[in-house]
């Protein structure tokens, strides 16, 4: 691994789910850096109130010619979590990569369609950054939840003095479906470059805030205000409703469309969003069971992920002869695979196969 390899893991309590034997995580190592207070110890297998929440500092924005628009944000370096196989190979759990000696921010960027708004999560950034004291820092930013700005890229960034800077964004290619407008795009990589200020003391009076009332307790604060831009929450399916449930902390919703751009069948769409807040939860293995009225399986498969302009970021598939009356099911095969900032590392990990209704 890079200068990133984590600091401290914690072995997870074992737990079994009908989802696939995915660990639970239980414990974390109590060391902190800089201003972050010491973990909530124990914390619950939920989404729950951090110990704090960081202001941000807007850095700038740019499009690219295929129209990602990318936002650019900074604050303090923090801990946060990565998503890995567990040791014994059964499970997934979530290990912590701690602040370093030489980070100066935790940088990120938010990547949306410029037409439609809806947030891009199934795209690869990497960010080149130079400027300062001859800084040039070139890395792969990881896909991440945050309970302030939900769906985003970032990573924790050396910065060297004050002064001006660039950030060389490059968006990788969407492997996902694509449906209406984003068909035939999106495909290849693209790169902005935008500029941006930078000082310590400038980054030293963002606001810090404390929860120690709620810390640890499940809920969740409320996400920033980003202007008008979406934060990547879920939006509404539409069609013919195939039903919803909620289970560990993700709320699945499911419907029967038909339209043009989906092809001559109907589509079965399934939307995944975080309990508080709605953000979209990418990343995940689902696959879906169709039973008939009569009782009989009409359809197993996996769903893919996809994106559509009016539907956003969701999990898909055709199913020929459905008609929105019968019973669906959804199993996790693999749960979410994003990097998770505090509040969101202990969960999603023991989801069962969800009846929807």
């Amino acid at each position: 691994m890079d200068r990133r390899q984590f600091l401290a893991a914690t072995a997870a309590g074992l737990t079994t789910s009908a989802a696939g034997c995915v660990d639970a995580f239980e414990s974390a190592a109590d060391t902190t850096y800089g201003r972050e207070p010491a973990l909530v110890d124990p914390r619950p297998e939920a989404i729950y109130w951090p110990t704090h929440t960081e202001a941000m500092e807007m850095a700038g924005m740019g499009t690219t010619s295929g129209g990602r628009r990318v936002q650019l944000m900074y604050t303090f370096p923090h801990r946060f979590w990565r998503v890995f196989r567990s040791e014994d190979g059964e499970g997934y759990e979530a290990r912590i990569f701690e602040v370093e000696a030489d980070d100066a921010v935790h940088l990120m960027a938010a990547v949306r369609d410029a037409d439609s708004g809806v947030v891009l999560p199934v795209s690869s950034v990497n960010i080149a950054v130079t400027g300062g004291n001859n800084v040039n820092n070139r890395e792969t930013i990881y896909p991440m939840l945050s309970q302030r700005m939900g769906f985003h890229y970032g990573d924790n960034y050396h910065l060297d003095g004050d002064g001006s800077y660039t950030a060389e964004v490059t968006v990788g290619g969407v492997t996902a479906d694509r449906f209406g407008s984003f068909e035939g795009r999106l495909s290849e990589p693209e790169t902005v470059a935008i500029d941006f200020e930078y000082s310590e003391s400038g980054r030293n009076e963002l606001d810090f805030q404390q929860y120690d009332d709620q810390a640890g307790q499940e809920g969740a604060v409320d996400p920033m205000e980003m202007g008008g831009l979406s934060l990547g929450t879920v939006r509404e399916l539409g069609g013919t409703s195939m039903g919803e449930a909620l289970a560990d902390d993700i709320r699945y919703r499911a419907s029967l469309l038909e339209a043009d751009r989906f092809g001559e069948s109907p589509y079965l769409a399934v939307t995944t969003a975080t309990r508080y807040n709605e953000f979209v939860v990418p990343g995940m293995g689902l696959s879906a069971t169709v039973d008939g009225t009569d009782g009989e399986t009409v359809l197993s498969e996996s769903l893919t992920p996809a994106l559509d302009p009016e539907i956003g970021f969701h999990y898909g598939l055709s199913a020929p002869g459905l008609t929105g009356q019968e019973a669906l099911s959804v199993e996790v095969t693999t749960p979410t695979q994003v990097a998770r900032h505090e509040g969101y590392e202990t969960a999603f990990f023991s989801t069962p196969t969800v009846d929807l209704s």
